[in-house]
């Protein structure tokens, strides 16, 4: 499928609904992606005639939801090009999968004293599993600072890995500056087990798992046009064999007994309970969707919408933009001079355009700006040049209310 951005525009019925009386622009992607009609089709099947437990039952339904549902393990796979379908773990999300590895591999082997390598780019969900080690059990948390661009070299990660560093953990797309990491050549630059958060990155551009080298990389469904509670981590066979379950319960065991329990074999080990069966599904709708138009093709929508809306917000000499790495993505956090990032999001908002303000889940980079919120606008594959410019004229109209 070519990519046809009018076509697009026009699979994602939220697109076409007014905020305030005007048509909206839709530049919070970042937090959450809106669903095209073939996801809200899938979600809408699986419930209406499609739906059951899954893995259980012998019954026609069941048997269909469990097709239907362990189906998306392989879309994910092909979509990461994962080297192998087992390694992926379904999971509520990037949070979830990052606890995950704290929990199921890190917090067994880790000591007081050994370091894991964290840049100041994270988000909160690549912060927090890591300062629960810190706390029980004096785990040492080594930071890296971005440059003054936003930018955030392979080099300076690598030099941050010492004879105690046990895992680096790092972003591969910033969700405040949109900065690409080379998360390849950091990983491929050290033996210590690589963790990398997806979560915006495989939203923008092309992922090849079997090239990048890392050892766990986690996607969340709810940016990637799926729903909400739905996502996957990779975790390479090697590792899930160190890793103890995370969660224990149906599904999730081989036996039990009243004085032993034997566990299933990765990936079931580390999925318990009752899953978010229909969640998965629309995921893997969105996946194929994806797929369809080509990764390829959704980067280079997007490198044009990002240069366009840098060129038009380095002209508003007025405005303050946090990061401006040369590889980024279309994403952009803005600060004003005499207004709050809150009130910037709420006049937008009259204008029909919609983004985040806030600490968007990272603080430490808040910090390293010296700001306590900003404004985000993140642009997404089904956005326009023309949306650039109404971002653009809704600043230059809360310049003209604050001057």
């Amino acid at each position: 499928m070519s990519f046809d951005i009018a076509k697009v525009r026009a699979d994602f019925p939220i697109l076409s609904r007014q905020v305030n009386g005007k048509p909206l622009v839709y530049l919070d992607s970042g937090a959450s992606a809106q669903k095209p009609q073939v996801v809200i089709d899938a979600i809408t099947r699986a419930y209406e005639g499609e739906y059951a437990n899954v893995h259980r039952g012998l019954h026609y339904l069941s048997n269909l939801a469990t097709d239907n549902y362990e189906r998306v393990r392989a879309i994910i796979a092909r979509f990461l090009n994962a080297p192998r379908e087992d390694e992926v773990i379904f999971t509520s999300g990037s949070t979830e999968g990052i606890n995950l590895v704290s929990y199921g591999w890190a917090a067994p082997r880790l000591q007081a004293g050994d370091e894991i390598v964290l840049s100041v780019l994270e988000h909160h969900a690549n912060i927090v599993p890591w300062h629960f080690l810190r706390e029980r059990q004096g785990v040492v948390l080594k930071w890296v600072e971005p440059e003054a661009d936003g930018s955030l070299p392979a080099e300076k990660v690598l030099a941050a890995i010492g004879p105690k560093t046990k895992l680096v953990a790092v972003t591969h797309m910033s969700n405040v500056t949109g900065t690409i990491v080379d998360v390849a050549a950091i990983a491929q630059g050290t033996d210590v087990p690589v963790l990398v958060d997806g979560s915006q990155a495989a939203v923008h551009m092309p992922v090849d798992l079997s090239a990048l080298g890392c050892d766990f990389y986690c996607v969340t469904g709810h940016k990637l046009y799926g729903p909400s509670g739905s996502g996957a981590i990779w975790i390479k066979a090697a590792r899930q064999a160190e890793m103890r379950p995370f969660l224990g319960g149906g599904d999730m065991i081989r036996t039990v007994a009243r004085d032993e329990v034997t566990y299933a074999d990765p990936p079931l080990r580390f999925e318990a309970g009752t899953p978010g069966i229909v969640n998965q599904i629309g995921l893997g709708a969105a996946l194929e969707y994806l797929m369809d138009l080509g990764m390829q093709n959704v980067a280079a929508h997007e490198r044009v919408l990002r240069d366009h809306a840098r060129d038009r917000l380095r002209q508003l000499n007025w405005l303050s933009v946090q990061g401006d790495a040369p590889d980024k993505g279309a994403i952009f956090s803005m600060t004003m001079e005499g207004a709050h990032a809150h009130d910037l999001s709420t006049i937008l908002d009259k204008k029909g355009v919609a983004i985040r303000a806030g600490s968007h889940c990272a603080m430490p980079l808040m910090e390293f700006y010296g700001i306590n919120a900003s404004a985000r606008a993140s642009f997404a594959m089904y956005n326009t040049v023309e949306e650039v410019d109404a971002l653009v004229e809704a600043l230059s109209f809360c310049r003209e209310l604050f001057a």
